[in-house]
């Protein structure tokens, strides 16, 4: 075969096999990579401020870092009635509400605070003072140490306390700076005031600190962690340098109103 031939014919062979290798331009796949986002189902998976990581905490805190977010993320009132507004939160708390209408917004703090003992064991350490001005324990409520008896025993506090005697049973806490989680700002009013829990503290590499907070309200409902209605971007954070006031979705609080059990 004419050498010329041979080269020409080899030429094309490489040229079609080339264009032909069995994928076309349509078939190429451009799309960006999409990303499933995943919703945090513990308070410590919700999302930090950039440049900051979670601070050191006590058991407590702890316990309360790993406490688990119902996957609905709806706030409901105890009688299984959707809250109006649901703009207002983050994460809603994996807690029953029970059928009354008397988890309010005292009555949550206490139930988070209740809950790490009665988990832990520390069954003595659940005193709560009353509005009487009386204290009631759980080992003098009952004898029987069962989860049944404990929220009998729960919904007697939060019948008989409000935010006036959690305000008188808590220590004070003068500088906001120290502020933990399990801490709670508390008000209390004529004839409403208002609680709100320390959920988590943040810190960056200068020591600014910011913290989440949550609550419960009236009539009784979720426990929901609130957004910072100042932040841009629906952030739960809120910073410790704050003026004046600081600003909750649904109430206004002080630095003098810091507490601690």
């Amino acid at each position: 075969m004419n050498p010329f031939l041979k080269l020409f014919l080899f030429s094309s062979l490489i040229i079609y096999l080339g264009c032909n290798t069995g994928v076309s331009n349509n078939e190429i796949d451009n799309s960006e990579e999409e990303f499933e986002i995943i919703a945090p189902t513990l308070v410590s998976e919700i999302e930090l401020p950039k440049g900051f990581i979670r601070m050191k905490s006590n058991a407590y805190g702890e316990w309360i870092r790993n406490l688990k977010l119902d996957k609905e993320n709806v706030v409901r009132y105890y009688n299984g009635e959707e809250k109006p507004n649901q703009s207002i939160h983050v994460a809603v708390l994996d807690f029953d509400i029970g059928t009354k209408d008397l988890q309010q917004c005292a009555d949550a703090c206490m139930r988070i605070r209740a809950e790490y003992l009665f988990q832990n064991n520390k069954m003595n350490e659940i005193n709560f003072l009353l509005a009487s001005g009386k204290w009631k324990s759980f080992s003098d409520y009952t004898s029987k140490v069962d989860k049944k008896n404990f929220r009998k025993y729960m919904n007697y506090i939060f019948s008989y306390a409000n935010t006036a005697s959690l305000k008188k049973q808590m220590k004070s806490i003068s500088d906001f700076k120290t502020i933990e989680i399990g801490d709670v700002l508390v008000q209390s009013g004529n004839p409403y005031g208002h609680a709100v829990t320390v959920m988590d503290v943040c810190e960056n590499v200068i020591g600014n600190k910011m913290f989440m907070l949550s609550q419960s309200y009236m009539p009784a409902q979720s426990i929901e962690i609130l957004i910072n209605p100042n932040s841009k971007d629906k952030s739960p954070w809120y910073s410790i340098e704050f003026e004046g006031d600081l600003v909750t979705p649904e109430w206004v609080f002080s630095k003098g109103d810091l507490k601690r059990f």
